[in-house]
């Protein structure tokens, strides 16, 4: 319809109805309105999945595919590829249980029916996760706090995050409050740079307190949008980091009414397991109000994006599938399910 949408005889007949005041058949209205997928977005994150899509459909479709009936063995071989597949022990045991009660019931006809069932559970428990940010225009500045290990890939999804919300006509501005890791400060710098955005820092070694405490008052003076904060990232089983990260979130509660707004989670999906180890100990810290996940386009540990989702019930709101400044997008389960499994 989108297709058809865009040929100039359709247009011409359309607003022919219109101007002779014709009645426009639903159809019609619906031709114009309905917006175009992201098909180049679908495809990238198709290409980052791949890998993920070897590991755990193509290991299905290996089990399933040819065979006349679904015996104990399979599905015992079944549950051993969807728990090597970092999908979480107990999803896997939900996904077995429900194949074990079907069966019994008569409810899946064949082998390769397996595959869509697992397809369609997946789908329900991504599904409850796919909640995208959202900015309330009357928090100027929203301020969004970032945290999340050394080699997360934090730094570069803060940019990335800063330039998907310009885009969006939202003024930002940038805050590196990670002020002990070695060139964090310049590294942040030079992407505020980059996008083209406000940016506040203090010398290395300064309280990271302090800084957010300045650029929380700059950001109100200049009536920015959003603030976005990044934050150290030593060993998450450092208490001096949690302590420290404790401390920046009292003073921007203390400072800003409902502050931060978004405490933003980023997890490596090529750390697998890991990640949902890494998510409950910040988890028990702070208030995590969003995870993004990155580096899905290096690994074949992407299903572990259930494992968090499952375990964790914090809303997934952004996936990173490369290294380009729009391969930060929001998380939505059925483009995901659908990348992963035509991938």
């Amino acid at each position: 319809m989108v297709l058809l949408w865009k040929n100039a005889a359709f247009q011409r007949l359309f607003l022919f109805l219109l101007t002779n005041k014709t009645v426009v058949h639903p159809f019609l209205i619906l031709c114009m309105t309905e917006q175009q997928p992201d098909t180049g977005f679908f495809q990238r994150l198709k290409n980052s999945l791949k890998k993920t899509h070897e590991n755990i459909v193509r290991r299905i479709e290996e089990l399933t595919l040819g065979k006349r009936e679904i015996s104990p063995e399979m599905i015992e071989h079944l549950e051993e590829t969807l728990i090597t597949a970092d999908l979480g022990a107990a999803t896997v045991q939900e996904l077995i249980d429900t194949i074990k009660w079907k069966v019994a019931r008569k409810e899946l006809e064949n082998p390769e029916s397996i595959q869509c069932l697992i397809k369609q559970e997946l789908f329900s428990i991504l599904h409850q996760q796919e909640r995208p940010l959202q900015i309330d225009p009357s928090c100027q500045p929203f301020v969004i706090l970032t945290v999340g290990v050394n080699g997360t890939g934090k730094t570069t999804t803060i940019a990335k995050l800063g330039a998907l919300l310009q885009s969006q006509g939202l003024s930002v501005m940038l805050a590196a409050a990670d002020t002990f890791r070695a060139a964090a400060i310049e590294q942040l710098e030079i992407w505020a740079q980059r996008i083209g955005c406000a940016f506040v820092k203090h010398r290395q070694g300064a309280d990271p307190s302090a800084v957010a405490f300045d650029a929380l008052k700059s950001a109100r003076a200049r009536h920015i949008d959003v603030l976005i904060i990044d934050t150290a990232g030593r060993l998450h089983t450092k208490m001096p980091l949690m302590e420290e990260i404790k401390k920046v979130y009292r003073i921007l509660s203390r400072e800003h009414t409902g502050a931060p707004h978004e405490t933003l989670l980023v997890l490596d999906a090529t750390t697998g397991q890991n990640a949902i180890s890494q998510a409950s100990l910040f988890k028990d810290a702070i208030n995590i109000t969003g995870i993004a996940l990155t580096k899905l386009d290096g690994t074949a540990k992407g299903g572990v994006i259930v494992g968090i989702s499952r375990s964790l019930n914090i809303p997934i709101r952004f996936i990173g599938v490369g290294e380009k400044l729009d391969d930060l997008r929001e998380f939505h389960a059925k483009d995901f399910i659908d990348a992963l499994f035509e991938a």
